[in-house]
């Protein structure tokens, strides 16, 4: 069952108090979708595994020995689709920190641990903050990611790249250094009184309860680290970039483009304290449709705005748990299908900084506004 996919987005999102609950859109949806199966969980995960492994083989046996120019088109050919694939991955380790897994939480913390740390995610470190972004979404003072900036704290440097060109740079240099920078520097996120990342323990984006799992999540990242030496060594760094290194970067691209998307657009409300409560933050996010990738990504993208709600339904059920809360959710649902390039340079142009409507009496109630933008 597809989530209707084909409407592209228009009206804002409304940002009053909604007309149903929670309780209203749970009993909406079939109960078996709250069900999590273990068996069923780790068949896509094995299926994953496979599907990459095959990649990689026939990568490594046949694109060395294509002739020239072909050997040169192939191999971004295969980070592309193989990147996905591995995102894919991505997403059945963000599935175990949210517990939507398995029913056992220590099958889902082994599991999420192993994945993300092949893919240079500390998982507990982001699992706890990826939390406090669900707890938070949509607050200008509480949500962890994705938080917009005010008109007066725009950068100086923001009205040069104000154009076309600068977009492009923009766009590019968020979608392989954001994912990095966010974990190493805590970039784009809350400011702390002090320097915080997602690998010292004592950062303050983590509580006394959580330091010891980050340490944990410290060492899978330097087990990774230690494998990924080993190969480069075995088999020279040029081999180990190609098969491994530049697939995982299209993953640091593609969570940037879904995560990005998702919280960042010119229809959605962000509230001040005065407005803010859960259940609007919740809803003031938006689904997209990524074509034939949303199967690849497990329908994150598609799926995103029952996910916020319940965030333990999984993937496999997410998208009936979609199409039964739709007629609930009625204007609060809304799906993005302009092409992913479009999205992009659409909120790299019109999301700049966010403000209420002048002529509002929601003065709480902010939105995106394109640079210089005057109501």
């Amino acid at each position: 069952m597809e989530a209707n996919p084909r409407k592209s987005i228009g009206k804002r999102v409304p940002s009053e108090k909604p007309p149903f609950t929670l309780a209203t859109l749970k009993k909406a949806i079939p109960a078996h979708c709250f069900h999590r199966s273990l068996l069923r969980s780790f068949s896509y995960l094995v299926y994953d595994l496979s599907v990459c492994y095959a990649l990689f083989y026939v990568a490594k046996t046949y694109i060395p020995i294509l002739p020239s120019p072909l050997n040169y088109v192939a191999w971004p050919i295969y980070w592309f689709i193989q990147g996905a694939f591995m995102t894919g991955i991505w997403v059945i380790g963000h599935e175990c920190g949210h517990h939507a897994f398995s029913e056992y939480a220590w099958v889902d913390n082994i599991v999420g641990l192993v994945l993300h740390s092949a893919l240079m995610t500390p998982f507990f470190a982001w699992k706890y903050s990826h939390r406090r972004h669900h707890s938070n979404t949509g607050s200008l003072t509480h949500d962890e990611v994705y938080l917009p900036r005010f008109e007066d704290t725009i950068p100086w440097y923001s009205k040069h790249l104000n154009n076309p060109v600068g977009r492009v740079i923009r766009i590019v240099s968020m979608l392989f250094l954001a994912f990095p920078l966010y974990l190493l520097f805590n970039a784009s996120s809350q400011k702390h009184d002090r320097f915080a990342n997602h690998y010292d323990p004592y950062s303050p984006i983590f509580n006394d309860s959580e330091r010891l799992q980050v340490v944990i999540s410290d060492a899978g990242i330097f087990t990774a680290l230690y494998v990924f030496y080993s190969v480069s060594k075995a088999h020279g760094f040029a081999w180990f970039f190609c098969t491994y290194l530049a697939p995982l970067l299209v993953v640091f691209a593609l969570f940037i483009i879904i995560t990005y998307l998702h919280h960042t657009n010119p229809t959605l409300p962000h509230y001040d304290n005065s407005e803010w409560e859960w259940f609007r933050g919740a809803l003031s996010t938006i689904d997209l449709d990524f074509g034939w990738l949303n199967r690849v990504l497990h329908h994150v993208t598609n799926t995103h705005i029952c996910h916020h709600l319940i965030s333990t339904i999984p993937h496999y059920h997410a998208l009936e748990a979609t199409e039964a809360i739709k007629p609930v959710l009625g204007d609060y649902y809304q799906i993005d299908s302009t092409p992913i390039h479009k999205m992009l340079y659409r909120a790299a142009k019109e999301c700049i900084y966010a403000e209420p409507d002048h002529d509002s009496k929601d003065k709480g109630v902010y939105w995106y506004r394109a640079y210089k933008e005057k109501n």
